[in-house]
């Protein structure tokens, strides 16, 4: 009673995680608020739904190994703990008999063997590559579900058909990660909008986190789509900087690491 309570009451601080960061707040907003750790505000909001507690497989020094067999002597009528104790003892067990009171302790309260933990979660496979027969990786699966068709090799298209077949949840991604790669030529303020909306309708958490980031920022990215500006001059001048700090480490000091700098700065003014 006391492990549902907890389980309970875990459910409910999950809940109000997820509300708040629907709601717009952040991480470290909802730490505050709610007076929990960081790692786990971070690691709820990135789920759709609290996972069950992961049990590690019975053990022969757990009275939990020889579950089937007390569930059996006891619907036969023997609810006798050191007979019981004895009968598992003979089978192979190695614990105490403190651990096996504390089996059967709510099934005497409850009049007979309560329901197992449930055993660790599975998840769905994913296919094999046709190819290899090897399972496919989700590195892989990530990896093919942004790459246009035209850009894929005969196998890869194979392998993305595959994962289209299995997985209705990475074609519906895929679709959207190709509309996203159109839309961002097309220049259209609608149509972000309106893959905004179906990203967020396909009720997929990762693209549902998406469209919210995109919503949040939302006059960043509607002129990232509808202008010509780019960032990239920006960039290569930052890659630059980093190719000559890292050719000069240890070897040279701050002195012409300025010197350098202020060579490239002047020779791109005099080009622009």
């Amino acid at each position: 009673m006391v492990e549902t309570a907890d389980n309970e009451s875990k459910r409910s601080l999950f809940i109000q995680v997820r509300a708040l960061y629907e709601a717009g707040y952040s991480v470290n907003a909802i730490a505050a608020k709610l007076g929990l750790g960081r790692r786990r505000v971070d690691h709820w909001v990135r789920l759709v739904e609290l996972p069950e507690r992961n049990c590690m497989a019975p053990r022969l020094r757990t009275p939990a190994y020889f579950r089937e067999h007390l569930s059996r002597r006891w619907a036969e009528g023997c609810t006798h703990g050191r007979r019981l104790f004895a009968e598992i003892k003979a089978l192979g067990y190695v614990g105490s008999y403190s651990h096996l009171a504390r089996l059967l302790s709510p099934w005497r309260r409850e009049g007979g063997p309560t329901q197992a933990m449930p055993s660790r979660r599975t998840t769905c496979a994913l296919p094999r590559d046709v190819g290899t027969g090897r399972r496919i990786s989700p590195l892989l699966a990530a990896k093919l579900c942004v790459l246009p068709r035209g850009m894929l090799t005969t196998r890869q298209a194979a392998t993305v058909d595959a994962l289209k077949t299995a997985s209705p949840d990475f074609a519906t991604m895929r679709a959207l990660a190709m509309r996203f790669r159109g839309l961002l030529r097309s220049g259209s303020e609608e149509k972000l909008e309106r893959w905004i909306n179906d990203a967020w309708r396909s009720g997929i958490y990762t693209m549902q986190r998406i469209a919210r980031t995109l919503r949040q920022d939302f006059a960043a990215v509607k002129l990232a789509v509808t202008t010509s500006w780019s960032n990239g001059p920006i960039e290569g001048q930052i890659n630059r900087l980093k190719t000559l700090k890292r050719a000069m480490y240890g070897r040279a000091g701050l002195a012409l690491l300025r010197a350098r700098m202020l060579r490239i700065s002047t020779t791109c003014e005099h080009q622009s």
